[in-house]
């Protein structure tokens, strides 16, 4: 950050046919798994595309590797639910990594009403010389059979499988926002407008209801729960934001139905700032546990802001992400735009916070040194190696040679999914069909 803000690169970029794009290809979801070695995407037709780091070189040994695609794979296909006439789309919403517990990979993707538990397993060696079957695998006349023979492992080309290991279904009534993995390794949960299940890795057909927001009557309905994440290190303990600008901390020790919560997060607004849409842009977009599991890290419309556990009564720091955009608010609920749901990240060492912005722009902020920088995923500096410029938006009066205005904001270009490498300073970003794979250069030099 800072000075050296400027030296970050492209490490990888992964471009799909810009002339045409389809609503299928957009990328709905990034996530890297718990060493950052793959990295998984999730798109709106329902794939699944997860990307691998290349091994060092022999040849240069900390050189830093490169993601290339690793497997591809259908997680979810159009449904259609004929008691409600309604049709689900196959958009991928949320993807989250299970921690390796063997030479397999797992991760959890979902829809809005299907979560699946998918395998990923590679195979480089076959077996060759079965007793009972031909070299077609068909099963031998047994009469013919007069000798026996040892199957031995042949190498063969590196092939990766993916196959479903399990389906949850059917514990949803609405839409699936987040699914969030707890730390015991057993269970995970997930959470729509109203409702937080908990599931057990292994149990298919039943999930317990945790948080039940719903009201006797609908139209006593004042806000949804947005999203949810389990704490990294306590598993009794989870977070849950909603369209209200409020977190509710929940200790599932206290009560199996934890709709009362435990600790309630949420910053008083200030009255002179009121207007029309006021309970629109405060509504929390995402919501991250920071790796220590000291702080919570939120994000609404205009602003990320960092909770310390420990206070309740407003956030230790707020950002502002675009706050030229205030002005704007009325033409950006003419467009809809001001319904887009952002996503933040936290670094490995929770010293730098990213969150994404329009025209194709994302934001960087440093907590110490408080310093902050706008940096573009764009086709025009995704040459390898090439380095990113710092942006600057200009709201009037003089501008720099390479300021954009604020008028001229593409907001069709928005980076809504992001994601931290755990450990080292690498991001993913998703901008519409594209992914963009960033990495600082200063680190690949150290290490």
């Amino acid at each position: 950050m800072g000075e050296d803000t400027d030296t970050r690169k492209i490490n990888h970029s992964f471009l799909r046919d810009h002339s045409y794009v389809t609503e299928a290809d957009i990328i709905s979801t990034v996530e890297f798994n718990h060493t950052g070695e793959l990295l998984a995407t999730g798109d709106k037709g329902g794939r699944v595309v997860i990307f691998q780091r290349e091994p060092e070189s022999k040849n240069a040994p900390h050189s830093q590797g490169e993601y290339d695609v690793y497997s591809t794979f259908q997680s979810h296909e159009p449904e259609f639910d004929y008691l409600k006439s309604l049709e689900i789309e196959e958009k991928i919403n949320k993807i989250k990594w299970l921690p390796q517990q063997n030479a397999a990979h797992s991760l959890l993707s979902t829809n809005d009403k299907t979560i699946k538990l998918w395998k990923i397993t590679e195979r480089d060696k076959r077996p060759e010389g079965y007793n009972l079957k031909d070299e077609e695998g068909k099963l031998k006349d047994l009469s013919t059979v007069t000798s026996l023979q040892v199957p031995v492992l042949k190498p063969m080309d590196l092939m990766v499988e993916v196959s479903p290991r399990r389906v949850f279904a059917n514990g949803h009534t609405y839409h699936i926002n987040s699914i969030s993995v707890n730390s015991d390794c057993e269970t995970y949960m997930s959470a729509d407008d109203l409702r937080i299940n908990l599931w057990h890795l292994a149990v298919t057909d039943r999930s317990f209801n945790i948080v039940d927001i719903k009201p006797a009557n609908m139209e006593d309905l004042t806000e949804v729960i947005t999203a949810s994440e389990f704490h990294p290190h306590h598993c009794n303990l989870f977070v849950y934001s909603s369209s209200k600008g409020s977190l509710r901390l929940c200790d599932m020790r206290a009560a199996a139905l934890c709709d009362k919560h435990s600790k309630l997060f949420e910053e008083p607004e200030d009255p002179s700032n009121r207007s029309f849409f006021s309970e629109i842009i405060s509504s929390v977009s995402d919501v991250k546990f920071s790796h220590s599991g000291r702080h919570m890290l939120t994000r609404d419309y205009l602003t990320v802001k960092v909770w310390d556990l420990n206070m309740e009564a407003r956030p230790i720091e707020t950002y502002q992400v675009h706050d030229y955009l205030r002005s704007k608010l009325c033409s950006l609920y003419e467009n809809d735009c001001i319904f887009d749901k952002f996503e933040c990240a936290w670094n490995g060492s929770d010293s730098v916070i990213m969150t994404g912005a329009y025209n194709n722009f994302f934001r960087m902020f440093d907590r110490h040194t408080k310093r902050d920088v706008t940096l573009e995923a764009s086709r025009e500096n995704s040459k390898p190696r090439a380095v990113l410029k710092p942006r600057r938006v200009c709201v009037g009066g003089k501008r720099r040679r390479d300021d954009i205005s604020v008028d001229s904001l593409d907001f069709t270009k928005k980076i809504l999914h992001t994601a931290w490498h755990p450990a080292e300073n690498i991001i993913a970003i998703a901008a519409t069909n594209n992914l963009y794979i960033f990495q600082d250069k200063v680190s690949s030099e150290v290490h």
